[in-house]
């Protein structure tokens, strides 16, 4: 990667030399979920990184002349790890809504995807609390997708899991009925051989804003006002400048920043 190395610890705050203007770049550290998000954010072995957000995050940071440190971190520490100043900035699929806007700030959206059901094929099952009543429905914890399946589907029987990769190995395996995900993340394990094999899309949740906000975005601090503006701006210019339409068709062969 050309911006983005592993954080190997050290302090990584905002410098006052980015109020002054000055030229050189400043170091951000910025939390990912250490659990694989695929197409989004993908760790090797080594520890390298690669996805549709890390390529952004890459054209942000650039754009806004930040030196950006990957920070791996576990999805269910990642604001308490932002609001106790170990990172900087949260870029992992975070969904804007109303309860993390009373712990932390977000920039404006940069993507935003509806929730969607995957179900073995031929299940008959549909995206309805009826449908899925009784069903054993898998999510990944500490998600809007978890809040959506509690609130929308009560009578369901909801399993978490860590990671998505291990919601997708179980309904190929059979141990659950059905899966609540993102709908861009879900594409990856339904163009996969395993994905193909077992499972289809039964269709999109209805919406519910109270739960998945208006998008995903940035994660910051609520007095870092001026690390704000500065990732509000660069999204601006990396849209405008054909470079985040560049990046999505590497990965998607839609439009996933929504209206």
């Amino acid at each position: 990667m050309k911006k983005f190395k592993s954080a190997l610890g050290g302090a990584a705050a905002i410098a006052t030399l980015m109020a002054a203007g000055a030229a050189s770049a400043e170091t951000v550290k910025v939390g990912v979920a250490a659990e694989p998000y695929p197409p989004f954010t993908v760790p090797d072995a080594s520890g390298n990184w690669s996805g549709w957000e890390i390529d952004f995050m890459n054209a942000v940071c650039d754009q806004a002349k930040l030196d950006c440190v990957i920070t791996p971190i576990s999805w269910d520490g990642i604001i308490p790890a932002l609001t106790a100043g170990k990172i900087d900035a949260i870029m992992s699929s975070m969904s804007i809504t109303p309860d993390r806007e009373k712990e932390i700030a977000f920039t404006n959206k940069y993507y935003s995807t509806p929730g969607a059901i995957v179900a073995a094929k031929g299940s008959d099952i549909k995206p309805t609390a009826e449908s899925l009543s009784g069903k054993i429905l898998g999510v990944q914890v500490s998600t809007t997708n978890q809040d959506y399946a509690a609130k929308h589907f009560p009578d369901a029987k909801l399993k978490t899991y860590q990671t998505q990769d291990e919601v997708n190995q179980d309904l190929y395996a059979g141990r659950i009925d059905a899966e609540i995900a993102d709908v861009v993340t879900l594409q990856p394990f339904l163009e996969s051989d395993d994905g193909k094999a077992c499972c289809e899309m039964v269709g999109n949740v209805a919406e519910d804003v109270d739960i998945y906000g208006p998008g995903i975005g940035i994660g910051l601090r609520k007095d870092d006002t001026q690390l704000k503006d500065t990732f509000n701006a660069a999204i601006v210019a990396v849209r405008e400048n054909g470079t985040y339409e560049e990046i999505t068709k590497k990965y998607f062969d839609f439009d996933i920043y929504g209206d």
